[in-house]
């Protein structure tokens, strides 16, 4: 089997079309159940509790998947990895309303979110192997795709809700869309997928641990968005609850323009300047949405930080890529584990802090954890 630094000479746009097919997916899958958990708290009658609880199997399959998705990718290539499980998340989507009981329901959930974590893991083990080959940026442009999957998975069932859908029609028939996807990414999707003479999951070390702290910085950045930009806005700016939400709407829309164009600007100012100053708008969001009293101000911060956010974790999954101090398909594998418990963990991390001290000075966190991110962009980027 070919080794992933020894990939293919020659890639072209048939690999580029299914690599950015398989991220679509991924952001497409995820997003597409989103608006759907009220309806599976409702059938289930779940609590509060419960619903925290089922959720976490998600974030537990994606996390022990994970780390050991680089070796299968090693083992069996990049096209059986990404139709395997491709094919599971398709399965998945529809079982997640059909679900008769919790058991079950933690069960799929548990499935999907593995799933989920393979997929993540080995279309960015093939993503480094075509940027590789091509021998210019294009990182962000695939993670840009997730994004815009985001937006059409979540898109898509609220409007078929809307439309009159039921739950399982509209994910049903989001499951199909994906699967279509999935068929039609086959041929462009590589057959090799590392060096399987290597063990399966080794823990990270040298650069790629800090490559991963910066991920998990990041993500941890995003994740803060997500889950606490509209209780901001409400608890400590009195935004109209209604509003509140487009905070992450603010972020969401800048991070994917970002991301949609970032190959260019990672292209024009080079890794180093990409990451030093993406944290530091990050950082100044974050700040701007602490320091001024306004929902604008707070608005415009998140903003920021999605534009600051943008193309940090593309550029550091390059680097994974460069680096020569584990395998690459180890590396990527790693640093997709470390970046998602920035967001499976980090939330909660700051909700304790909050309580014990502020919101506003739980967020004033992640502005020296960005400003630290700048500081090691040198030694993270190094070729």
């Amino acid at each position: 089997m070919a080794t992933l630094d020894a990939a293919p000479p020659v890639l072209g746009a048939r690999e580029r079309i299914a690599t950015r097919i398989a991220f679509f997916i991924g952001g497409f899958a995820i997003s597409a159940w989103a608006p759907l958990i009220p309806f599976a708290k409702r059938k289930l009658a779940l609590d509060d509790g419960q619903l925290g609880l089922m959720l976490l199997c998600l974030g537990v399959g994606s996390v022990l998947m994970m780390p050991l998705a680089g070796g299968l990718a090693a083992r069996f290539g990049c096209r059986r990895m990404i139709l395997a499980a491709g094919a599971m998340i398709c399965l998945c989507m529809p079982a997640l309303m059909l679900a008769p009981s919790i058991p079950v329901l933690a069960l799929v959930l548990a499935v999907f979110g593995a799933s989920m974590g393979v997929l993540d893991v080995v279309m960015n083990v093939q993503a480094v192997i075509v940027e590789r080959d091509s021998g210019r940026a294009m990182m962000s442009g695939f993670h840009g795709m997730y994004s815009v999957g985001g937006i059409a998975g979540a898109g898509g069932v609220a409007g078929a809700l809307t439309l009159g859908a039921s739950p399982l029609l509209a994910i049903g028939g989001m499951a199909i869309v994906a699967a279509l996807l999935l068929a039609a990414s086959r041929r462009g999707l590589l057959v090799e997928g590392g060096d399987g003479d290597h063990p399966a999951f080794v823990l990270p070390r040298g650069r790629v641990l800090l490559i991963g702290a910066v991920c998990f910085a990041m993500f941890l950045s995003e994740g803060a968005v997500l889950d606490w930009s509209a209780v901001f806005l409400t608890s400590m700016r009195n935004a109209d609850p209604a509003t509140a939400g487009f905070g992450y709407v603010a972020f969401a829309v800048t991070m994917t323009i970002g991301r949609l164009t970032g190959d260019r600007i990672v292209q024009a100012l080079g890794a180093f300047r990409v990451v030093v100053c993406g944290a530091l708008v990050a950082a100044s969001g974050f700040a701007l949405a602490i320091f001024v009293p306004s929902p604008l101000a707070g608005l415009a911060g998140f903003a920021l930080v999605g534009a600051g956010a943008a193309n940090v974790v593309p550029v550091m999954f390059s680097a994974a890529g460069r680096q020569r101090g584990m395998p690459t398909h180890l590396a990527v594998a790693a640093v997709t584990t470390m970046g998602y418990a920035g967001v499976l963990l980090g939330p909660a991390a700051l909700g304790f802090i909050a309580k014990g001290t502020s919101l506003a000075a739980a967020l004033g966190l992640l502005v020296v954890l960005l400003v630290a991110v700048s500081l090691v962009a040198r030694v993270a980027t190094r070729d």
